[in-house]
């Protein structure tokens, strides 16, 4: 049978008469005067796009938080528009558009404050360091907004990066080689105008011991060896050298460095942090 256009008018007038006598408990008053921070969806998993330096985009899943106040005299919020905003900006989701997108949380769902967090892995080539062969380097990454009653948006972007590190004083003490072992650098900027994923991972590779990469053949094996232990640093070291050239660049506002070893000879690991000032008050 044919389907006539009024048939989806008729499917329609359906629909919104069947949603009219739904009953919306979200929407109904609670009594118990108690506000909730924060509320929302979280570990939403969301193919979006990101600025890449080199390739303009790339494509990347991340995993998604989003909430909103909620007041003491309301019982839910709307779980569902979220999602919906969210597919609105696909898949335009970056540091660029996140201010808009707070913005429109904040409205669509009739609050005060919005937050949204956003974790993707980041890909970047990287060659080896004697013989230039490719490889991909992966890097965890994370972009943090929040937008207050006033309409002050905060961004935050967060690198994670592995390094490797050659222990001083193993090597001071050693007739022979020293100890050594992998570690994170986890990274957090506020900045004044738009910064690089890519420059953030480059100045917390240039500060380690030796930055790790993905493959490698000999002649780059010996290099990278010879290369730790010539620069041999404790985690305070690393965390001061990144912390140092950061407080030299006047376009970030505030910073965190948090440093962590995966140490090789010891039941424990070994961690230094240090942040630029008082998160600001938004």
């Amino acid at each position: 049978m044919t389907k006539m256009i009024g048939d989806d008018t008729e499917a329609e007038l359906r629909r919104l008469r069947i949603q009219k006598t739904m009953k919306d408990v979200q929407n109904e008053r609670d009594y118990r005067n108690i506000p909730i921070n924060k509320v929302g969806i979280k570990g939403l998993r969301y193919p979006v796009t990101v600025l890449d330096r080199n390739k303009g985009n790339q494509f990347t899943v991340a995993s998604i938080n989003m909430y909103v106040d909620l007041p003491h005299e309301c019982k839910g919020t709307h779980m569902s528009r979220f999602v919906e905003l969210l597919h609105l900006f696909r898949p335009k989701l970056s540091l660029k558009t996140f201010s808009d997108i707070l913005t429109r949380m904040k409205s669509h769902l009739n609050a005060e404050s919005a937050h949204i967090e956003v974790t993707f892995p980041f890909f970047i080539e990287k060659q080896a360091p004697v013989t230039g062969t490719p490889g991909l380097m992966d890097y965890t990454c994370r972009f943090i907004g929040s937008v207050n009653s006033n309409c002050k948006v905060d961004l935050i972007s967060e690198v994670v990066v592995p390094i490797s590190s050659v222990c001083p004083c193993s090597r001071e003490i050693s007739e022979v080689g020293a100890h050594n072992q992998r570690g994170k650098v986890y990274l957090s900027t506020r900045f004044k105008k738009f910064i690089w994923i890519e420059d953030m991972i480059e100045l917390v590779e240039k500060n380690a011991s030796c930055d790790v990469y993905s493959v490698l053949k000999r002649s780059d094996e010996k290099y990278v060896t010879e290369r730790g232990f010539s620069n041999a640093k404790f985690v305070e070291d690393i965390a001061r050298d990144i912390a140092l050239e950061l407080n030299a660049d006047k376009n970030i506002t505030w910073f965190a460095v948090a440093v962590e070893n995966y140490e090789s000879i010891h039941n424990h690991n070994a961690y230094a942090y240090i942040t630029s000032g008082k998160e600001p008050d938004i």
